[in-house]
């Protein structure tokens, strides 16, 4: 990290704010008022890879019309397109720039699957420009990205979805509602596990920018680097400039739910270590972390959450992962050496409670079922129920119907506390030491240097796409 950029010089960064936006005009810009049939117009931003999804669950709800896609990438745009015409689809409108998007006054709603560092500013765009926004997790590429989008809602009254959709999984309500009733007794810490069979990126050559691809956008407020393909479709994740590594990646899903679970909000002090381990690649990120976090309750008592990442080969742990998981002894894996990929899948994805009564482990990215160990030796296995992702989609257009940003499942402020926490323990790694934080005002105490990497301050950004200081 650069340590030549002073406090000053980074609180000066955003001055430009969304000027290129044309801000001025869209404040007062009215809402549209939907037709009888409470129709809701969407775009989507982003439809390479995870914009698909969000393609794919948004044409399965009847009232959403997809009006618009945007993406830096003609090619891309063009494949969307068809693909739509096949789902026997309108065709919508297609855009390179979301800032031409966000001027159609007939879009009511975006949706933002874009890499990270471009998550907060076009969802603060959208807000300024009266739309509602699902914004893909983590909402933000930093805290204080984070801190703007939760203002800029708010300010303009807008409905903002985290896609953190484990929160619109009935299973996931219902293991929560149990562990909050005292299922486990005093649940006392939480673990989250982001186990994924990784393998390296290599290292890749600078070469020609792709045909179609908009690169200069691409990049928006980060700073312009030459092409490689590691910095481009999904290998950015690994890359500091646009990405948070796998806790900001997966493991965001499983830091939400064990805050979630624990009935947490900002942590008191945060402490991370790990390594880039095994490979000789272009990544930047950990595929090794160990986090830690500490909160103090108002009755003088603490809690924990920790959380761990790891690539490539591992073991799996409390049965997460496995087609055994919750199942009696006799049908339960011996638990022998592997060697290659593990037993009943390669990926250990969860979390794990401990109380005073005993444990319980939820597994599966979707959060679709869980298990409980009570005293030494009791089980129990919740049926597997309500883990389709169009829950969460549902949701959002439902809230943007009715106006009811209380009925979100994962509304931005409790997504923005979730992010927060992997922004600490990425710079708590980064930095190599114990970062302490002040849960009411939202600021590191004592530490200048975290407190510039959480604002971003070692990476600024670029004009004219500049996360504005007021929102």
């Amino acid at each position: 990290m650069s340590k030549e950029l002073n406090r000053r010089d980074f609180l000066s960064v955003g001055t430009a704010s969304a000027a290129a936006l044309g801000t001025a005009g869209v404040l007062g810009r009215p809402e549209r008022v939907m037709g009888a049939n409470n129709r809701v117009r969407v775009a989507i931003c982003g439809v390479h890879g995870r914009g698909n999804d969000h393609l794919e669950n948004f044409a399965k709800i009847p009232n959403v019309e997809i009006a618009a896609l945007c993406d830096i990438d003609a090619s891309v745009l063009s494949k969307r397109v068809a693909e739509m015409d096949k789902m026997g689809l309108a065709k919508p409108a297609t855009f390179g720039d979301v800032r031409k998007l966000l001027e159609d006054k007939t879009i009511d709603a975006i949706s933002i699957a874009t890499p990270n560092h471009w998550h907060s500013l076009m969802a603060i765009w959208a807000c300024q420009a009266g739309k509602d926004v699902y914004v893909e997790k983590p909402c933000s590429h930093n805290l204080w990205e984070g801190q703007q989008l939760v203002k800029a809602a708010q300010r303009y009254n807008r409905v903002v979805q985290h896609g953190t959709q484990i929160r619109s999984a009935s299973a996931a309500k219902e293991m929560v509602q149990k562990l909050q009733n005292g299922y486990i007794g005093e649940a006392y810490m939480a673990r989250g596990l982001c186990f994924k069979w990784r393998d390296t990126i290599g290292r890749a050559p600078v070469q020609p920018i792709p045909a179609g691809v908009n690169y200069d956008l691409w990049t928006g407020p980060a700073p312009l680097h030459e092409f490689t393909k590691n910095r481009f479709h999904y290998n950015w994740h690994w890359n500091w400039t646009y990405g948070n590594g796998d806790i900001g990646n997966q493991g965001v899903h499983q830091v939400d739910v064990a805050r979630w679970g624990m009935g947490l909000k900002f942590p008191n002090k945060v402490s991370a270590m790990g390594g880039h381990f095994m490979f000789d690649d272009d990544q930047q990120t950990p595929n090794d972390l160990n986090c830690s976090f500490e909160f103090d309750l108002p009755d003088g008592k603490k809690r924990m959450i920790v959380f761990e990442v790891r690539h490539w080969i591992t073991n799996h742990e409390a049965e997460i992962g496995t087609h055994t998981m919750g199942a009696p002894e006799a049908k339960r894996s011996t638990g022998l050496a592997k060697l290659g990929p593990t037993s009943g899948g390669h990926n250990t994805v969860g979390n794990i409670f401990y109380g005073s009564k005993g444990y319980l482990s939820t597994g599966d990215e979707d959060a679709v079922t869980y298990a409980a160990w009570l005293g030494p030796d009791q089980n129990e296995q919740a049926p597997v129920k309500g883990g389709t992702e169009k829950a969460h989609f549902q949701n959002f257009i439902d809230c943007i119907v009715s106006r009811n940003r209380a009925d979100l499942n994962a509304p931005i402020e409790e997504g923005h506390i979730s992010c927060a926490l992997v922004h600490l323990a990425n710079a708590s790694y980064r930095l190599g030491r114990t970062i302490n934080f002040n849960p009411e005002t939202q600021q590191v105490i004592g530490d200048e240097e975290a407190d510039m990497l959480l604002h971003d301050a070692d990476r600024g950004y670029r004009a004219p796409f500049t996360v504005p200081q007021d929102v």
